[in-house]
């Protein structure tokens, strides 16, 4: 990952984004590095995601993608309690009957919550939001069928420089999302060689 920021990349900063190359994802996940916002932060990086029905094929469904944003400021910020922020989305299509759920909103923050209790890790400051959207068509488009996507955004800080958890939990979040069933304990996913 390239870091963005204009002054003397920090160690611990440079520490951190080796953390996130360390990590193994599931074969359905396509990571992509992107641009980190450049004024958030001093410094910053981000990953895109995919989740994909099957890992190479150009015509395999998209099942969820996201964005995880690394912030760093060395001096810290008091309103994330420490110096590594991250924020994450994550959007997915539901199947309708999941989409009308009432609970739907409380039901994909417990799968936050547990993806990054799965990681041991216990972040500080965390918060964020769960979307719904609904889009029915109408007039030459009715023919297409109700569809109804889920966004969830979140941020936390971490606390200290190894990432790689974060970025284990937030796929994991990922592939909730997708609705992939969880990999069995014990199995490790292994990345192809890019």
């Amino acid at each position: 990952m390239t870091p963005a920021g204009s002054q003397d990349v920090p160690a611990e900063f440079v520490r951190s984004l080796r953390s996130l190359r360390s990590v193994h994802v599931r074969p359905e996940v396509v990571l992509d590095e992107v641009p980190g916002p450049a004024r958030i932060a001093p410094f910053s990086a981000a990953l895109t995601a995919e989740v994909r029905s099957e890992r190479r094929s150009v015509s395999a469904a998209e099942l969820a993608s996201g964005r995880f944003v690394v912030l760093y400021d060395p001096a810290g910020h008091e309103a994330w309690e420490g110096s590594f922020r991250l924020v994450t989305l994550v959007r997915a299509t539901l199947e309708p009957e999941v989409g009308d759920d009432p609970l739907l909103a409380e039901v994909a923050w417990s799968w936050f919550t547990d993806a990054l209790a799965s990681a041991d890790l216990d972040p500080l400051a965390a918060g964020g939001t769960v979307t719904r959207v609904l889009s029915q068509s109408f007039g030459a488009l009715d023919v297409r069928e109700e569809q109804t996507e889920l966004e969830i955004r979140s941020s936390w800080t971490a606390s200290d420089e190894d990432l790689a958890p974060h970025l284990r939990a937030w796929t994991t979040l990922l592939c909730t999302a997708a609705g992939l069933p969880p990999l069995p304990d014990g199995v490790v996913p292994i990345s192809p060689l890019r």
